[in-house]
């Protein structure tokens, strides 16, 4: 049994009216996320228009929108191509994910009157509960654990700090959610995101960014020790629950 909580609203929203086109390219960085497109598969402008059921034009806008993001490349004669991870590049977003959500922790402690407060109550209903109210499916956990760090920065206040933090977020879901394919990362999740709650409830900011520090380095060092081999059982995974 685990609680049942709204989710949480720590995002912008997307516009009401969107073109085809990034229709298709939220489809296709969703197909990504969900590992239903690996590094290293290949495919055509015809074969995505035809499963999307869309024209070849949004699909080719929406590809070159990928490539400037480095998810894919387009190859001669010969179609696209997922691109391989670039483990450097996490590295770096992962540092300057950390530059971000310990600043934010320090804000969160300091300056109470920009603090959102409704967003952190939020996340005590989800994180500060007992084991046996722990959720235990991986997929959940997984995007709670992205809401988490996403709110603690939009809660501290400052939206530019939140829209770059969003962008850092959308750019290593992916290897993310590799992350949360065995249960003791889950428990080892929801035992330093309570910790982490409860030093911003006591105002304790550099103990808050100090364990915030060490959690986002334990994850960064799985990252590094991810496989091809992880994706491809990720993939089947995935497709077994479809």
């Amino acid at each position: 049994m685990h609680a049942t909580v709204p989710p949480l609203a720590v995002l912008p929203d997307a516009p009401l009216r969107r073109s085809r086109a990034d229709e298709v390219y939220e489809q296709l960085k969703q197909d990504v996320s969900d590992f239903k497109l690996v590094p290293g598969d290949r495919f055509t402008e015809t074969e995505i228009s035809e499963r999307l059921g869309v024209s070849r034009t949004p699909v080719r806008q929406a590809l070159f929108r990928l490539q400037h993001e480095g998810f894919v490349e387009v190859l001669f004669r010969s179609g696209w191509r997922v691109l391989p991870f670039d483990f450097n590049q996490f590295d770096e977003l992962y540092d300057l994910r950390m530059v971000l959500e310990t600043t934010a922790v320090h804000r969160l402690c300091e300056n109470a009157l920009k603090v959102n407060q409704a967003m952190l109550d939020e996340l005590t209903a989800i994180w500060l509960v007992s084991p046996e109210q722990r959720s235990s499916d991986m997929e959940q956990v997984s995007r709670w654990d992205e809401a988490f760090h996403c709110a603690l920065v939009a809660a501290a206040g400052n939206a530019e700090m939140a829209r770059v933090h969003s962008d850092v977020t959308d750019r290593i879901r992916v290897i993310r959610r590799l992350d949360f394919t065995k249960q003791p990362r889950i428990d080892a999740t929801y035992d330093e995101h309570s910790k982490i709650l409860k030093a911003i409830q006591r105002k304790r900011g550099d103990q808050a960014a100090m364990l915030l520090r060490a959690h986002i380095a334990t994850s960064q060092v799985e990252v590094r020790k991810i496989t091809l081999h992880q994706v491809h059982v990720a993939r089947r995974q995935g497709a077994s629950k479809s």
